[in-house]
């Protein structure tokens, strides 16, 4: 039996903020458009959800590190809305590039990641 591959998408955008109010508000944007990803037949990972309750538990950046080797990993990078203001995002755009790994800033260019 033969399947094709699911393709892998990487959700970017503001995880940190001013508040932990703030923070969650940037997770749940993030979830919602990784919900959207998944119905639109993709595979998607949302590394806000992925360390949300780990705040102190280690240095920040073996999380940013472990981000990085998850969306090496990818087919696609999708920017999330404020990405642009995000100091991390912006950083993960620019390897992401560096990667040849292509970088989406709307669900609709996204769709033409099926071809």
């Amino acid at each position: 039996m033969t399947t094709n591959r699911m393709k892998l998408v990487f959700i970017s955008g503001p995880f940190r903020a001013d508040s932990a109010w703030g923070v969650e508000q940037n997770i749940r944007r993030a979830e919602e458009l990784a919900l959207k990803v998944w119905r639109l037949g993709f595979a998607c990972i949302c590394p806000h959800t992925n360390t949300r309750f780990f705040d102190g538990a280690a240095d920040d950046e073996i999380w940013l590190a472990g981000d990085i080797e998850i969306m090496r990993r990818c087919d696609a990078v999708l920017m999330a809305p404020r990405w642009e203001f995000s100091n991390g995002s912006i950083q993960e755009r620019e390897i992401a590039l560096e990667f040849g790994i292509p970088v989406y800033e709307s669900l609709d260019d996204l769709g033409g990641l099926h071809g």
